[in-house]
């Protein structure tokens, strides 16, 4: 059995090779079939020790492993989440893509009519203007509070015209 502390990451192999090697080594050297075990045919303590001591270590490390297996766990878990939504607001988005391009596709057709709407406005306007007077060189307020009478007053006057009343 070698003398002194194994370390690194085979101390563990270490010592169980060596505490399963003495019992075999004491048992042929000192004890009979029959007899009891003597005290020395088991392991001295301080292999025990360090065996409890390394498996204490490896259920530490086993602890840890498992409480980041959680954490990767409730990580994996908050991704999974944020992808579904991030899947949900592509899908909108999508939605929203389609139903542009689907009102982009209508554009050309509703310009031509909107053209033609247009026109026609300009064309009423033209119409409705034509039965319009308009006269120049008169001062803004001048016909009162009674444009009739100043109408009827002023507009002979004005245009050469004479007046006859229905």
């Amino acid at each position: 059995m070698p003398s002194g502390k194994s370390s690194g990451k085979h101390s563990c192999q270490l010592l169980f090779s060596e505490a399963l090697a003495q019992p075999k080594v004491m048992a042929t050297q000192g004890t009979s079939p029959g007899s009891a075990p003597s005290p020395t045919a088991f392991p001295p303590l301080e292999v025990t020790y360090r065996i409890l001591q390394e498996i204490a270590a490896v259920g530490r490390h086993l602890e840890t492993m498992d409480a980041r297996i959680s954490e990767l766990t409730v990580a994996s878990s908050s991704i999974q989440a944020d992808i579904a939504g991030f899947r949900e607001t592509v899908h909108n988005l999508d939605q929203c893509l389609t139903i542009m391009e689907d009102c982009v596709a209508v554009l050309p057709g509703q310009e031509a009519e909107l053209r033609s709407l247009q026109g026609k406005v300009t064309d009423l306007e033209d119409r409705s203007r034509r039965d319009n007077i308009h006269l120049f060189d008169i001062r803004e307020h001048k016909e009162g509070s009674d444009v009739k009478t100043f109408l009827k007053n002023h507009l002979p006057k004005l245009t050469g015209l004479k007046y006859s009343p229905p």
